[in-house]
């Protein structure tokens, strides 16, 4: 039991003074903070932004980006009608111009061509004339 006394006085002793160590360390580290927070602005509490402020901001950024989607997707879907409107138009020409087709080819069929040239007192020819490019004196070679 006396060895266990013993130990107590032991533990029960002052500490040493700091070394010269441990002081020159302290203003070294002291220094170092002071040269560290010298590098960064100072932040008072007046000019940070709160929270409401910043969750508004976003807001108005979402809101704004929001409308410019929704402009751009109406223009596009102005387009698609104004495509759409162009095509029933393209096709309406096609069929106009299929129907002067028929009317022109009606008029020209043989058929029609003779009553014509009948009715304006022409005849077929009983001797036909073609025109030979080859031959190099006269060009008329009768049939």
């Amino acid at each position: 039991m006396a060895l266990a006394i013993a130990r107590k006085v032991s533990t029960a002793r002052p500490l040493a003074k700091p070394s010269k160590v441990a002081q020159v360390k302290k203003p070294v580290s002291e220094r170092t903070a002071d040269v560290i927070s010298g590098l960064f602005p100072e932040i008072t509490p007046g000019a940070r932004a709160t929270h409401k402020y910043f969750a508004t901001f976003l807001t108005v950024v979402g809101l704004v980006g929001f409308l410019v989607l929704l402009g751009i997707n109406t223009l596009l879907a102005q387009d698609a009608f104004t495509l759409s409107n162009l095509k029933s138009e393209a096709k309406a020409v096609a069929d106009q111009r299929d129907a002067i087709n028929l009317q022109i080819d009606s008029h020209a069929a043989p058929e029609k061509l003779a009553a014509a040239a009948a009715a304006l007192g022409m005849r077929p020819s009983e001797t036909p004339v073609f025109l030979n490019l080859a031959v190099q004196d006269s060009g008329v070679t009768h049939g």
